[in-house]
Parts: C-alpha cells; structure tokens; sequence
C-alpha cells in the first residue's frame, strides 16, 4: 500500500502471521485515509484495508481497488481471508483495545490466537516515532499556521478583552487560514489563570499587567503542530521578568541538549536544572516535552521518567514552564526535529518576552 505497510509487514514476520489494526489513528498513519470506521489488516503478502460503505468509493480514490473491501461483515470477511492466507496468529493493539473490544475480537475470530502484549504496539511506536520527510513537511506546514494565528492575535489581545476571546480566535484565524482542525482544545489563560498549566479560558477579562499564556496547535493532512507561547499586556514586574528569563533560558537549555543518542532524562534534566537553579524547582510539575505526529502525544516522552533515547528524525517539543499558584505562570514551547548533530527548531516565532 506505501513504505509504511511495507516496513510494518516486514517487521511482523516471525512474530505473528498478521497485524490487525482498529484504532483510527493508526490506520490513519498507514493508510492516509481519515475514517472514523474500519481495519487494515497486515499480512506477509501486503495490506487489505476494510470498511463499509460510507467510505469505499473514496478509500478506493485513495488508496486503489486492490487494497480496499467494503465489507458489510467484516469478521466473516477476516476470517475467509485468514484462511485464505493461512493465517494463525494475529497481533494487536494491546494498547489501545479495550476489554471488551479485545473479547470481540475473540468472540467473533475464534479459529485464531491474538498476540496481545506488547509486539504491535512497540513495533508501530518506534515506526511512528522516527518522521519521513513528507511527515515533516505536513507538521511544518501545520506550524506556519499556528505561527500566523500568533502574529495575528497579538493585535487582537488587550484590557477587556476575555480569555475566551482570544481562544476563540486563535481557531478560527487557523480554521479559516488552511488548518483541517484544532490539535486540541486551545489554552489560553490570563493573569492568575496563567499559572493553571492546561488551564480553559474563561470569561476573565485581561487586565494591565497580565500574562496572557496560549497552547495551541494545527491540523495539516492529518499531522499536529503544538507551540505554546507566554506575551505580557501593558508591563512585567521584577517577578515576571524574572521568571520569563529564567523559562527561556530552560528552554534554550533543553534545545541545546537534544541530538541523536541523547537520553530523553538528559533532555528534561537540561531544562530543569536551570528552573531549579534559579529557585522555582517546586514549580514545574509536567514533563519537558512529548513527540508530535498524528497524534499531539506520541513517543518519546521528554521527561524525568523517560527511558527512552532520541533518534534523527524524533519531533519532540521543549516546553517547560513556571507556574506561581495565585500569581502567574510561563511556558514557551517549540518543535525541534533531532539530527544526528544537534536538532532544527522547527518553530520559527519569536519567544524573547512580549509586552504589548
């Protein structure tokens, strides 16, 4: 079907017969046809992509007849095909089945045995983790519209205007300037509401001397942006400065360490060092970073618990932050694709501190 399915089906073999996958972004990310329906199975001899009738004539478009069924029973066609095929042994998705779905399955394919540990999943993590170049090219693009939204909104911020707003306006400056969706609900606090790190907008209204805080992302045929960016309305106190200095240079940190063989530990150490050097350790509770994809969370984790080490061609984000409860928060947040030598910051917006 692509280099995706192929490297799949060749990574399956000795390890099971057949890989079944059901999760949509999955599917997604080896098909390239969005459906909110259906299953690819996996096999030595390519991929068969199932689904009904709502999404036949298109996935055909898409993809070709010879790789689509529309099925109106899918598990009596799986099972015509595993016999077909001679198939035995099917792996999973242990992390993304439920119980029930997973009992189904067993209920409904009982002339075969599911590998339901962790095989499939850790195979399709360390594909999806490592970025092709056209995947890149869709996240960039992504970003050029989350970064467009950011140069617009900093008209648009001022006193009186509520959290909301500026929220609702940042989706749709991105919905109506060629994002296909929202990464995810869009964050955007003020004043004491800055120091919730995945705070939602409320009706305050932005005063004087505010953080305004905004986390947000586009959607680009099908990959993620997430970029994060702190701007002061009217004036900072010594505090604020502070602070804001003191994210930026654990930021700056954190992009500095990542390269190819570099421990994901070493990369969130980095950037909390430098907070915890500078007496806010205390205020910084989540992770540095997490990788970006078809998904806004995907693997590697950048984070004190993280075993895992970074790969060329590994987009993770660097974004920590320092929330004083009942006062403010800041969090700068970019993308950096890992190289063999170091990393290329794929965000290209400014972040020393704003005061509109």
């Amino acid at each position: 079907m692509n280099d995706f399915t192929n490297a799949l089906s060749a990574a399956i073999c000795g390890k099971a017969d057949a890989a079944l996958i059901l999760s949509e972004a999955n599917r997604f990310y080896y098909t390239g046809f969005p459906a909110s329906d259906g299953a690819l199975l996996v096999t030595a001899k390519g991929a068969i992509f199932y689904t009904d009738s709502r999404y036949t004539e298109a996935a055909i478009r898409r993809l070709g007849g010879q790789y689509v069924r529309n099925s109106a029973s899918m598990y009596e066609d799986l099972t015509a095909e595993f016999e077909k095929q001679g198939v035995k042994t099917v792996a999973v998705e242990a992390d993304r089945l439920t119980l029930a779905e997973f009992s189904n399955l067993q209920d409904k394919l009982p002339g075969v045995t599911f590998l339901s540990d962790a095989t499939l999943t850790d195979l399709i993590e360390a594909q999806r983790s490592i970025k092709m170049p056209e995947e890149i090219e869709k996240m960039t693009a992504a970003q050029r519209i989350a970064e467009a939204a950011f140069d617009h909104i900093l008209g648009f911020i001022k006193p009186g205007v509520t959290e909301k707003e500026v929220g609702l306006e940042l989706d749709y400056y991105m919905l109506s300037h060629g994002a296909d969706a929202l990464s995810f609900e869009t964050i955007a606090v003020s004043g004491v509401n800055s120091s919730l790190p995945h705070g939602v907008p409320s009706e305050k209204k932005i005063e004087l001397g505010d953080f305004v805080t905004m986390d947000y992302g586009a959607v680009k045929d099908g990959y993620h942006s997430d970029m994060t960016r702190t701007v002061a309305v009217g004036k900072v106190n010594d505090e604020q400065k502070l602070v804001y200095e003191t994210v930026l240079k654990a930021q700056l940190a954190s992009l500095n360490t990542f390269k190819a063989g570099v421990s994901c530990f070493d990369g969130d150490k980095a950037a909390r060092d430098v907070i915890k050097e500078a007496g806010y350790g205390d205020y910084f509770g989540h992770g540095t970073g997490h990788g970006v994809g078809v998904e806004i969370h995907e693997f590697p984790r950048v984070s004190p618990a993280s075993k895992a080490i970074l790969q060329a061609g590994h987009v993770v984000t660097a974004e920590p932050g320092i929330y004083l409860p009942g006062k403010f928060g800041v969090r700068i947040e970019d993308m950096a694709l890992i190289t063999e030598t170091g990393c290329i910051d794929l965000t290209n917006c400014p972040k020393e501190l704003i005061i509109l």
